[in-house]
């Protein structure tokens, strides 16, 4: 095969393992020679509090990957060169020290990694060096699917159509690395290619390893090993946050330790043999594709409502608001499914789905306080965080994005609670102080009797907080303060 390019470097970003990259193979199969990188990039890491779940899993997956790369490699010596900078201009740098042509990379879609890339890239062209980059993270971006009008769709179920219409083989086929993996050059010996500790990048360690969250390409292997024995049972155990009902793969899916490529194939071929349960993971699928190209289309959502009538609903602020939300932050409202699902976060980085929603909707439209504080939250506590479903998922939930819940519509956190959560073993896991209540009181223990309180060890007010709103109350306030969007 005739060699575009006498030197490259792969700039890994997202998409940490060697199966199935798109980007890694597009670089093989255009270099004789093949250098690859990672940039622990500053202008993220100086916005990150100390502690943080998302730095640890991407150190130890960098860690993995570096010895997939060494199997692939048939050459000795460290195959990854890491590097703690500002991203646009280290890889800058790199590219000139290695004497490469070009610089390869999987597409990246949030603002800040919009602008970053177009910063390389001018700086890569000014030296003459080519900068490539292809899709890997979803199954179709950007422009791919459009309506008949030819305009980018603002509702899921026709988009869904469409990619289930659109979407072949070849959108799934997998990226095979290993017949071009003799293109794979080890890092100089002078270059400090080791992946660096976490006390070195100025972050701790975190509880990662205690939750049992396995990290790098292996860790998300054993996830989607064990999603597909439960797979075809996902449309009836995906709501309930006591049972083992989701793939728990959003943070692989996140840092690319697996490949959306392989999942989609899976979900698509069970699906074609009856399966109801993936038929409706794939959706979920789906949506995340969907998200990611209300994101491309309509940049205005990473700062605004998506339909910007919404802007003008006037939010809660001052001292009070500010206490409500520090509330739910900290899992004090007084209700204990939203309580439980905010200890979640705040102790795992991880929220069920279900309750993702149910929290959501109770800081946005019982409390009053603008969604924007709820995702920016989410944003800094989720270890799957991603700008466009964190976005989405705010914007469904306060009635303002595309394809939304109905404005008027307002979960009453008591029968989600009583629905989902029946026997309150989710609520009792997070919240032990409860333990004692019987399920019956156990969604609104301010219903509960002195005595019973009592009996069960519960002194609201104290070791459980009273309601910080009535959500009847609530509910009411909340008709009136969206009313601006009727006018």
């Amino acid at each position: 095969m005739n060699k575009q390019f006498d030197a490259g470097l792969i700039w890994f970003r997202r998409d940490l393992r060697v199966s199935d990259n798109a980007a890694l193979c597009l670089a093989l199969q255009a270099c004789k020679k093949l250098y690859c990188a990672f940039v622990f990039d500053t202008e993220i890491l100086d916005a990150l509090p100390r502690y943080d779940r998302r730095v640890e899993f991407i150190r130890e997956s960098l860690c993995e990957l570096d010895a997939s790369l060494r199997t692939l490699c048939t050459k000795e010596g460290s195959m990854l060169t890491v590097r703690h900078g500002a991203a646009d201009m280290e890889i800058v740098a790199l590219a000139h020290r290695l004497r490469v042509q070009a610089v390869f990379a999987a597409h990246d879609y949030e603002p800040q990694a919009l602008g970053r890339d177009a910063r390389v890239r001018g700086k890569l062209a000014d030296a003459g060096i080519a900068f490539h980059t292809c899709k890997d993270h979803v199954i179709f971006e950007g422009r791919e699917l459009l309506t008949q009008a030819g305009t980018a769709y603002g509702v899921f179920t026709p988009y869904k159509n469409k990619w289930l219409a659109s979407v072949t083989a070849q959108h799934v086929r997998e990226h095979d690395a290993l017949p071009f993996a003799n293109a794979l050059t080890p890092a100089p010996a002078d270059f400090a290619a080791v992946v660096p500790t976490l006390a070195t990048l100025g972050f701790e360690k975190t509880n990662l390893g205690e939750l049992g969250i396995g990290t790098g390409a292996s860790g998300g292997h054993r996830l989607i090993k064990d999603f597909n024995e439960r797979m075809d049972r996902y449309h009836e155990t995906r709501d309930f946050p006591a049972i083992r009902g989701p793939s728990y793969l959003g943070v692989h899916l996140r840092f690319g330790t697996v490949s959306i490529r392989q999942l989609a194939a899976s979900a698509l071929q069970r699906q074609s043999q009856g399966s109801r349960g993936a038929s409706v993971w794939l959706s979920e699928l789906i949506w995340r594709d969907f998200y990611f190209s209300i994101l491309a289309n309509f940049p205005h959502v990473a700062q605004g409502a998506y339909r910007r009538e919404y802007d003008a609903i006037p939010w809660e602020h001052g001292r009070v608001a500010e206490a409500l939300f520090s509330a739910w932050c900290q899992g004090r409202t007084g209700y204990p499914l939203v309580d439980a699902a905010m200890m979640q976060i705040n102790r795992t980085g991880y929220m069920h789905n279900r309750l993702r929603m149910v929290a959501g909707s109770f800081l946005v439209k019982d409390l009053g306080i603008d969604w924007r504080c709820g995702e920016a939250y989410f944003a800094q506590h989720l270890n799957d965080f991603d700008l466009a479903a964190n976005n989405g998922g705010w914007q469904w939930v306060s009635s303002s994005g595309c394809d939304a819940q109905p404005w008027f519509r307002v979960f009453n956190p008591i029968n989600q609670s009583e629905k989902f959560d029946s026997e309150g073993k989710f609520i009792r896991r997070y919240l032990p102080q409860l333990s004692r209540l019987p399920n019956a009181l156990l969604h609104a223990p301010w219903s509960a009797s002195a005595a019973r309180l009592q009996e069960a060890g519960v002194v609201l007010g104290q070791n459980y907080p009273l309601p910080i709103v009535d959500h009847a109350e609530a509910r009411a306030r909340t008709l009136q303060r969206y009313a601006v969007v009727k006018k």
